[in-house]
């Protein structure tokens, strides 16, 4: 298996060991948690509800719906004290632009990639559209989420410039200058109508997504956007904004991947997307108004092969953010398993430890590496053959089988106990091992969480200490290939006891200081 066939330099911080065929430790690892080096504050963890929600939310039964909210929002556990879903906090809600209205004439084939809009007229709204979405909002919002991000890929089309929901140029947002207010409108409207007549608050509206791509081949709702026009749109959005009673913030630029970020690579006047709206000597600078989140969003598409190239964009990242302003926060605001590479490849669903270990390494990278933030999954449920679902179900817009993922529960074991507010700190190990690992700890410093990723066949025995910490109990809590090992609480003990990590897998131990 490839898993275990590639080396990467150690770094206590991140975790990031050597892969080598080393047998057991003779004696236990250990790991010292140290709460006095702090790094980034961790926001949360999310998916978004496109596409599947649209259908499963309106159409399917309301037990495999309810199921399907259970794995990805419940923080309740079984009677055996087992985790019933991985709790996401943040629910990424996709402000559709028409093209499922236009059916076969918004040259988007696969109907599972059009969305309904809201916008039927000028000034027209039908509200009971994206019920299937709305659906899975209010699921989200019972089971404890508070965090929403309302996110656009296309303007209506009604507003857009060629009346689709892709793009005719591949260099330009596909709206016209004097549609942009009616564009700001609409948004505002949304917003509102979902604060005072939903309940639904959104924390952030993003826009724009992947503005790098040309989006001209109808394979999705989805449009370009040059910096420039980023920016003026969101200039006329936060004086909306400011206008109205909620407290959404924008959020930009939702970026294709990393490196347009901090370049601008083969994309003229669509990369260097931190320094064009948040260094104050550019002509695209944003970050001092009122309604911008001081935080910048990207994808790490693209970006997770070889490892040293991994490692380094998002270094590059950091520094780059560093230099601007190193109060911005960076969010990894959607990936799924894209690419293909040595190691893995994007076709074909994999339900086993094989995608969700290949998930964990991009997880861990973004959060030990480009101290991201917030952390989000792409589609959150998928009918399609290929690594880009958490649950998967039959393409079926009324009903069928629903299957949940190893990387689910991988995703959980970082979503379900790492809650918005804890912070990264720093780790160290007493001797170079074949896993990665990190740690948080909450403000009161009265719970900390370490997460240990084995890729190898061959479990390991590690103990675990506090700097200051005398007295502590912990559960541990693991997902590997075994069918029931989902989060499964595997152990519990207290200062000095040592545990058991198996091949293959990957644990959380959550620790609670008496």
């Amino acid at each position: 298996m490839l898993f275990f066939a590639f080396v990467g330099l150690l770094n206590c911080s991140a975790g990031i060991s050597e892969d080598n065929d080393e047998s057991e430790n003779e004696s236990p690892l250990v790991y010292t948690l140290k709460p006095n080096q702090e790094y980034q504050t961790v926001q949360g963890f999310g998916a978004s509800d496109a596409w599947a929600c649209q259908f499963v939310g309106a159409n399917w039964a309301d037990e495999k719906k309810e199921q399907i909210a259970d794995w990805l929002f419940s923080s309740d556990t079984d009677i055996d004290g087992n985790p019933k879903g991985i709790g996401l906090s943040v629910w990424r809600f996709n402000i559709g632009g028409g093209s499922t209205e236009q059916g076969s004439e918004s040259d988007i084939e696969d109907s599972w990639r059009r969305a309904e809009s809201f916008l039927t007229g000028p000034d027209q709204y039908d509200w009971t559209k994206q019920a299937g979405q709305r659906w899975f909002l209010e699921a989200a919002k019972v089971r404890g989420v508070e965090d929403f991000i309302a996110f656009v890929n296309s303007p209506p089309v009604l507003l857009t410039e060629n009346g689709k929901a892709y793009s005719s140029s591949p260099d330009q947002y596909n709206l016209a200058e004097e549609n942009y207010a009616a564009y700001v409108d609409f948004l505002g409207t949304v917003l509102q109508h979902f604060s005072n007549d939903e309940g639904i608050d959104f924390n952030y509206i993003s826009p724009f997504n992947e503005p790098q791509w040309d989006w001209m081949s109808a394979g999705q709702e989805g449009t370009p956007a040059q910096n420039s026009e980023i920016a003026a749109l969101t200039r006329l959005l936060n004086d909306k904004l400011e206008g109205q009673s909620s407290s959404t913030k924008i959020e930009i630029p939702e970026t294709a991947q990393i490196d347009y970020l901090f370049e601008t690579s083969d994309k003229e006047g669509r990369g260097n997307q931190v320094e064009e709206f948040f260094s104050s000597s550019s002509e695209n600078y944003v970050g001092n108004l009122s309604r911008v989140a001081h935080k910048i969003a990207g994808h790490s598409y693209f970006s997770t092969w070889d490892f040293d190239h991994r490692d380094d964009v998002r270094q590059t990242l950091v520094e780059k953010i560093n230099t601007v302003d190193p109060s911005l926060e960076y969010w990894m605001s959607e990936y799924c398993i894209l690419e293909d590479n040595d190691m893995i490849q994007g076709s074909g669903k994999d339900l086993s430890m094989t995608a969700a270990l290949y998930l964990a390494r991009v997880i861990h990278a973004d959060l030990t590496k480009a101290n991201a933030s917030s952390w989000q999954w792409w589609t959150a449920i998928s009918p399609y053959d290929y690594k880009d679902g958490l649950i998967y179900i039959d393409r079926n817009e009324n009903d069928g089988a629903v299957s949940d993922s190893k990387m689910l529960w991988v995703l959980g074991n970082y979503s379900r106990f790492i809650r918005p507010g804890m912070k990264r700190i720093e780790v160290n190990d007493s001797e170079v091992s074949s896993m990665e690992f990190s740690g948080y700890e909450t403000d009161n410093g009265k719970q900390f969480v370490f997460i240990i990723q084995n890729y190898k066949p061959i479990a390991n025995e590690f103990q675990l200490s506090v700097d200051n910490v005398d007295d502590y109990n912990f559960k541990a809590y693991l997902t590997s290939s075994g069918n029931d090992e989902n989060l499964k609480l595997v152990n519990s003990g207290s200062v000095g006891d040592t545990i058991t990590l198996p091949g293959n897998s990957v644990m959380t131990v959550v620790l609670e200081v008496n």
